[in-house]
């Protein structure tokens, strides 16, 4: 092992400086209380994703992405056919809504999950991830509803515009 930062030579000389443990004990504390509220929070994302894709079932070729089952609860990534995700995602300003993981922001391509679970480059390109959390509210699910529907309505009338000129 290599030291972390030099000087001092505290922990058998791996790090300098002493250890904060008020900060271990209180991180200790937030872990047993997010576990004491996991259950209820888990329910309540359930709630949020399955409003939001409810919200959604009036538009014609929405796929959700994935075994219902396995889903973690406030994560949902949806496809919608004839719209390209990166339009979309530039529509939808104001909603907290990525085209594919942290992990792999700085990456252009499909998610390897996506590609992973079998779907196709093109589609896969298409989707976008939305996320819910403890503070998100059901008004901000159907505004988030609502508005995705208007963006995804509008940019297949643009698209099919454009086909009809070429």
């Amino acid at each position: 092992l290599e030291a972390q930062m030099h000087g001092g030579g505290h922990e058998r000389g791996l790090r300098s400086g002493t250890l904060a443990t008020h900060q271990i004990a209180a991180m200790g504390h937030a872990f047993s209380l997010a576990l004491e509220e996991y259950s209820a929070e888990a329910e309540q994302l359930e709630a949020l994703r399955s409003r939001f894709i409810k919200g959604l079932e009036g538009l014609e070729g929405v796929q959700v992405h994935g075994p219902a089952k396995e889903r973690v609860p406030g994560i949902v990534n949806i496809g919608f056919e004839g719209v390209d995700g990166e339009s979309l995602l530039l529509a939808l300003r104001g909603i907290a809504v990525s085209s594919g993981s942290a992990c792999a922001s700085a990456t252009t391509e499909p998610s390897y999950v996506l590609r992973g679970i079998g779907l196709p480059p093109e589609q896969a390109q298409g989707s976008l991830r939305f996320s819910m959390g403890r503070f998100t509210t059901e008004a901000e699910i159907e505004t988030a509803a609502e508005r995705i529907t208007e963006a995804v309505q509008r940019l297949r009338e643009r698209s099919a515009a454009r086909r009809a000129t070429v």
